[in-house]
């Protein structure tokens, strides 16, 4: 019932737009510090977070892809599944819940292989 209710009410939307404007991706800007040169790849804004941080994900096939945060030990501590886009896609990564420590943030596509590592070091 909900997905009916999404494609009728999108259907509609649709519709409704008579300007071809409407209807076009909004461009992201990226600032320098997340640049990624690659066509794939993972790239926080800084190294050292507190409570957030800015991050890249680019892909270069659109779709489901897995963000898995990781200790030193190696133990997944986060796992969250996003839908992403070709290109560009700026997200937020939260780790206040996260002891200080160093960490390893990693994006698997939806086949688990590994397009992209980094890490970070949360401080308080």
């Amino acid at each position: 019932m909900k997905k009916v209710f999404i494609i009728v009410f999108g259907a509609l939307i649709l519709t409704g737009c008579n300007n071809v404007d409407d209807i076009l991706p909004i461009q992201q800007d990226v600032s320098e510090s997340l640049k990624i040169t690659d066509k794939v790849g993972i790239k926080l804004s800084t190294a050292f977070v507190t409570s957030e941080v800015s991050m890249n994900v680019k892909i270069e096939n659109p779709g489901k892809a897995v963000i898995k945060i990781t200790d030193i030990s190696n133990r997944v501590v986060s796992k969250e599944e996003v839908d992403l886009k070709v290109g560009d896609n700026i997200l937020k990564v939260y780790t206040t819940a996260l002891p200080s420590s160093a960490y390893r943030i990693a994006l698997y596509d939806a086949n688990n292989v590994r397009l992209g590592i980094t890490d970070f070091n949360k401080i308080n």
